[in-house]
């Protein structure tokens, strides 16, 4: 029976759905999402706050701020309120609402970037305001999830070891690509430790992490507008994009077997099913990274009217309710 005193000492990492009986393929999702702050960005945020502490940069008295999309905001403001910090969040209009609630149900504050940069969008606005906060306030102190090697090494020391040690014939592992802290910690730790495992990115449609053109993307999580600083595409063996159509289709596929998961995890899903299905994968052993759970985004993916409204011309409504219904 775990004890623990403060949220961020409890993460269960040894949890996997088999989802053959549901897609017809091979495959293991691990679920991250079986912490307090609900997803796998509890384990960076973890290594970075403790490694600023270590270091002398975060103290007494310093003002925690970062940019996210959501999950890390949630999992810094767990952390910052267990540790007595104040944190500020600068998240983007994308950002679900239920999750800029429990932000600040959790104490922290929250800044809403509603125009995008002409250049680098969304992402870009939100890092112009925290460099010019940190300017205006040496108290403030920015982890920057996107050069910190700390948000790599958090999965470099946990999730890769997990992983291997339930699945020592491994063959492929599938992860979404966001920061690339989750892709690069794992990548990093099979090739060195197990090799012959075959790492494959799992980008959304519209993201330009590895080269594709910019596009609209709706879905937080997973993708980035400009190249992410801690991506080596060295231990990368292949890269697959999936349209948002295909992660909300995926994730209303999940929901109908009573597993509900967040858009991130429905990307990742399409796109190791499909790679399966083009490769003969009857012997092989598959697992894919579930980033979260579902509760966050009832008011998007699962809400009929947001996915008809941004997906209607690409996806049925009815078809989706339908099915759940049947």
């Amino acid at each position: 029976m775990p004890i623990i005193s403060v949220p961020q000492e409890f993460n269960e990492d040894d949890l996997y759905v088999d989802l053959r009986p549901i897609f017809g393929h091979p495959l293991f999702l691990k679920c991250e999402g079986f912490n307090f702050a609900g997803s796998v960005k509890l384990k960076a945020a973890n290594e970075m706050v403790e490694a600023a502490e270590r270091s002398g940069v975060l103290r007494p008295g310093s003002v925690l701020v970062e940019s996210s999309s959501g999950n890390l905001g949630v999992a810094l403001s767990i952390i910052a309120a267990s540790k007595g910090y104040r944190f500020r969040c600068v998240t983007d209009s994308r950002c679900n609402l239920a999750t800029r609630l429990l932000m600040e149900a959790l104490g922290s504050e929250v800044h809403v970037i509603s125009d995008p940069d002409p250049e680098s969008g969304y992402l870009g606005a939100r890092l112009n305001y925290v460099r010019n906060l940190c300017a205006s306030d040496e108290r403030y102190v920015w982890l920057n999830q996107y050069t910190n090697a700390n948000a790599w090494k958090a999965h470099y020391r946990t999730t890769g070891p997990a992983i291997a040690r339930q699945f020592p014939g491994l063959d492929v592992l599938f992860v979404g690509a966001g920061t690339t802290g989750t892709l690069m910690g794992c990548a990093r730790y099979f090739k060195d430790r197990h090799p012959s495992v075959r790492i494959v990115a799992i980008d959304p449609v519209g993201s330009v992490s590895f080269g594709t053109p910019a596009a609209r993307r709706m879905l937080p999580g997973l993708g980035m507008n400009v190249r992410p600083p801690l991506l080596d595409e060295g231990y990368v063996d292949e890269v697959l994009h999936v349209e948002e159509a295909d992660a909300i289709r995926t994730c209303h596929q999940l929901a109908r077997r009573g597993f509900l998961f967040g858009g991130s995890t429905g990307t990742v899903v399409s796109g190791a099913t499909a790679w399966l299905a083009r490769h003969d994968a009857r012997d092989l052993t598959a697992v894919a990274i579930a980033p979260d759970l579902g509760e966050r985004y009832l008011d998007t993916i699962y809400q009929s009217n947001w996915v008809q409204d941004l997906y209607g011309d690409v996806l049925d409504v009815d078809e989706l309710s339908g099915a759940r219904a049947a």
